[in-house]
């Protein structure tokens, strides 16, 4: 082994979503010496399936390198200790007691941490969050998540379910969510929006859709939300209307958000941040014309997250390690 792997500050992190497992090796200062990812089975699967796949990619790993932590981003809500994730709206968790058991079976020390709240953290230790001490992160997936970080510290909540933001309900009546309640925040500001929007223009096979409709040769199943991004990028005017619309959505939101928590920036991450100004400038937008006080008060910055898909297993991993030291 060469003497980065046989480094004892190493851990690793493991950030879990709606339809992938990502891990990687991650180094003090954020560096990923090594990486895996593997789609998440079926979420139709007992929990136990997606346990294993987490061992096995942990597994995968420590074959070349010495860790000393493994820290799991896990997309629900995860309760103060750190340990079980008592519900996750996109896989079929309910109450599960993910830390003990996979601690036993890997032999190490365990952090498990709300998979916005470590993509947080990975973005104010070495993203774009860095030296900002009040920070609110929106994570834009197949869903929503969100952290907020106080005075350089992750507020987690009384009961760790602080930050979903997602399941704020918007719209009373408004879409059925898979957390069960209608109208949440998700429903109209997420990946998942965006496919549903563009796929109901195409089966309505309204005019202003042709250009989607002929990339999927009218198969709704193959819209995507980065291939809605790909012809808004290259000027669809049906794509950056529905990029314009999941952007106010989304600014919207954010002024709610100032209302409570008062930042100095939010950072939006996420696969569905990739559109970039697409998205961040009608966000901008309805941010400031939705802010409380506005024109009397100062405006929190608006910016996308740096770490790209990473920041969750960067974060898991830093908050395994500082785990070590409480």
């Amino acid at each position: 082994m060469t003497d980065a792997r046989q480094a004892d500050d190493l851990t690793i992190g493991v950030d879990i979503g709606g339809t992938k497992v990502a891990g990687g090796v991650v180094t003090p200062d954020g560096r990923v010496l090594a990486r895996i990812r593997t789609e998440t089975p079926d979420r139709s699967k007992s929990p136990a399936v997606v346990e294993d796949t987490i061992t096995e990619v942990v597994r995968d790993l420590r074959r070349e390198y010495g860790v000393r932590a493994v820290g799991v981003g896990a997309a629900g809500f995860v309760d103060e200790q750190r340990a079980n994730v008592l519900f996750a709206p996109h896989l079929s968790w309910r109450r599960e007691p993910l830390r003990d058991a996979l601690s036993a079976r890997l032999d190490l020390p365990v952090v498990v941490e709300n998979d916005a709240n470590a993509s947080a953290w990975a973005e104010v230790r070495a993203g774009a969050g860095q030296g900002v001490g009040n920070v609110v992160v929106v994570n834009l997936g197949t869903g929503i998540g969100g952290a907020v970080v106080l005075d350089g510290r992750l507020h987690r909540g009384r009961y760790g379910l602080a930050g979903e933001f997602g399941h704020m309900t918007v719209v009373p009546g408004g879409h059925r969510c898979e957390c069960g309640n209608r109208g949440c925040w998700e429903q109209y500001a997420s990946g998942n929006a965006v496919t549903r929007e563009a796929r109901e223009l195409v089966r309505a096979e309204s005019p202003v859709a042709r250009v989607l409709h002929q990339a999927v040769g009218g198969d709704t199943r193959l819209i995507t939300g980065p291939l809605v991004s790909e012809l808004a990028s290259k000027g669809d005017r049906a794509c950056v209307e529905l990029l314009d619309e999941v952007g106010t959505w989304l600014g919207t939101g954010l002024a709610n958000l100032a209302a409570a928590f008062d930042p100095e920036l939010f950072i939006i991450g996420g696969g569905v941040s990739e559109a970039g100004e697409l998205l961040l400038g009608p966000a901008r937008s309805a941010f400031e014309r939705n802010l409380t006080g506005r024109g009397y008060r100062p405006t929190a910055r608006v910016v996308a997250a740096r770490l790209g898909n990473e920041a969750g297993l960067i974060g898991a991993a830093a908050l395994a390690r500082e785990a070590l030291a409480e």
